[in-house]
């Protein structure tokens, strides 16, 4: 599996283009803005955008979802909870900076447990609410993406609509901490960290191990 970090928009929030080498077919996790510096990455790699993959409907997550879908194709794939956010600049915070992101309506909408293929990748689907309601986390093979629930050194705001403390430390300790230390963890924002070092040295996780 190939990665390809692109902090985008006005929060630098991470968007990856992960891929696989051998058949370049790709995804996008969370194109939350900056999509024309997208659509070229992809392009200049020659892939086929399978997904685009979001962790959850805040607009610098979503920001691009349109013109990528217009412009280069992929289905769009969120958790139920959040699928409104894509229409809505209130559900996806958007419209508290002036702004208004509507982006297209979702293809597919993901469950705990969901499998994709890319090409000879599999992501696993994990629901991991608590950030928002439909907060979700994608594994494969030595690596998790965790959109904006867990940050090396951090872990998500939950003072928005849908977030929730305890339900977020909780998703967390059942589905992030029992992975093999040695797992990358792609975060939302911020630099890439592993499981291990968050468990020894993230404070907001103390008590949970």
């Amino acid at each position: 599996m190939e990665v390809v970090v692109m902090p985008v928009g006005l929060l630098e929030a991470n968007s990856y283009i992960i891929y696989d080498q051998e058949g370049k077919e790709a995804a996008v996790i969370d194109p939350g803005g900056d999509g024309e510096s997208i659509i070229n990455e992809i392009n200049s790699r020659k892939l086929q955008l399978k997904y685009i993959l979001l962790t959850h409907g805040h607009f610098d997550h979503i920001d691009a979802v349109g013109l990528l879908k217009d412009r280069i194709g992929g289905q769009i794939a969120i958790h139920k909870e959040d699928a409104d956010s894509l229409g809505d600049s209130h559900k996806n915070l958007s419209s508290a900076l002036g702004r208004h992101s509507i982006q297209p309506q979702a293809d597919r909408l993901l469950e705990h447990g969901d499998s994709l293929m890319i090409g000879n990748i599999e992501l696993k689907v994990i629901h991991t609410p608590g950030h928002s309601l439909g907060s979700l986390c994608f594994l494969t093979e030595g690596a998790v993406f965790t959109g904006d629930t867990l940050f090396r050194g951090s872990i998500g705001r939950t003072d928005f609509s849908g977030g929730d403390m305890d339900q977020l430390l909780n998703s967390i300790k059942e589905n992030l901490l029992p992975l093999d230390k040695k797992t990358l963890v792609y975060p939302g924002h911020g630099p890439k960290t592993t499981i291990g070092n968050e468990k020894v040295t993230n404070p907001f996780l103390e008590g949970l191990i």
